[in-house]
């Protein structure tokens, strides 16, 4: 394992140990099916990359963690519901998740489909219940749900399955992808300066906002591209998922539009981008060690 990966993993452990408590006790003291089956994805693993960037930029600019843990909370549990929602038969018709079997192959469809559901509402109810207590977390749930839904994730849910079996544009898919996997990674980068500012932590600053929104966006891009090419190169056993997936489906990816190699030439660039982003950031005078850590483990993943 090179010095990058033990450095993530370090950090992703140390995350998971503070986080894998609170994600346990979202439906503490509930014996139902679907709260069986939510928690059944909910604590199947993974690299927890979300809530790593989140606290990790928290840090970074001078948050207490603390301030946004509720928020890491909530995310991961949106990103999970849409997992779960994505392998269903009826969208990607996934078998395989996280390396073991997917949520709707243990549970059946329809418990598959309320345990999203819940994740969802439970997320939702979260936020709520953090606003109730501090007014000036409102901005910030508002930011999150905004990016959970129809101009974010949702939306690009919906353009990648009505863009099924057809062929899109470039610059449609440049929208897809900013919308389906760019928008929660851009919630957990750029939520923290936020909370941030309406908490009196941080005073505004455009230019720091728009890094943030620089390195989400380049980091998003390539993490889907990323994410493309290992859809045709790499192996169910080591992405812990099904490959081959577009070619069965006949979706257009970056591979399919660009072909492999312009991919990895367009991948090249929006790494340079992601660099420059964090550079920018250190350049500021803020300590990047541990997202520079996080942002090159992402970019160079083999899963």
């Amino acid at each position: 394992m090179s010095e990058i990966n033990m450095l993530f993993e370090e950090y992703s452990d140390k995350v998971n140990r503070e986080i894998q408590p609170l994600l346990k006790n979202v439906f503490d003291g509930l014996d139902d099916i679907t709260c069986e089956a939510s928690l059944y994805s909910l604590l199947a693993g993974g690299k927890r990359i979300r809530p790593c960037l989140m606290l990790c930029v928290a840090e970074m600019i001078g948050l207490d963690k603390s301030m946004v843990m509720d928020f890491a909370v909530a995310l991961e549990m949106i990103h999970t519901y849409s997992l779960i929602h994505d392998d269903l038969p009826a969208m990607d018709n996934d078998d395989l998740r996280r390396g073991k079997p997917t949520c709707h192959k243990v549970y059946g469809d329809g418990i598959a489909l309320l345990a999203g559901d819940n994740l969802l509402n439970r997320a939702a109810e979260r936020l709520f219940e953090l606003s109730v207590k501090n007014p000036n977390s409102i901005r910030a749930a508002s930011y999150m749900m905004h990016n959970s839904g129809i101009y974010g994730m949702i939306g690009g849910q919906s353009i990648d399955l009505d863009s099924s079996n057809k062929k899109i544009s470039l610059e449609r898919l440049y929208e897809l992808q900013d919308k389906k996997t760019g928008a929660l990674l851009k919630t957990s980068i750029v939520l923290p300066y936020i909370v941030a500012v309406d908490n009196s932590v941080i005073k505004p600053d455009e230019d720091l906002e728009n890094t943030l929104n620089d390195l989400a966006y380049h980091l998003g891009l390539a993490f889907q591209i990323k994410d493309d090419i290992l859809d045709v190169e790499s192996d169910a056993k080591t992405l812990g998922k099904s490959v081959g997936k577009d070619e069965r489906d006949d979706k257009s990816t970056f591979v399919t539009l660009l072909g492999l190699e312009e991919a990895k030439v367009k991948l090249e660039k929006e790494v340079k981008d992601c660099h420059e982003a964090v550079y920018k950031l250190s350049n500021k005078g803020y300590k990047v060690h541990d997202l520079n850590t996080i942002v090159y483990f992402l970019l160079m993943r083999e899963n």
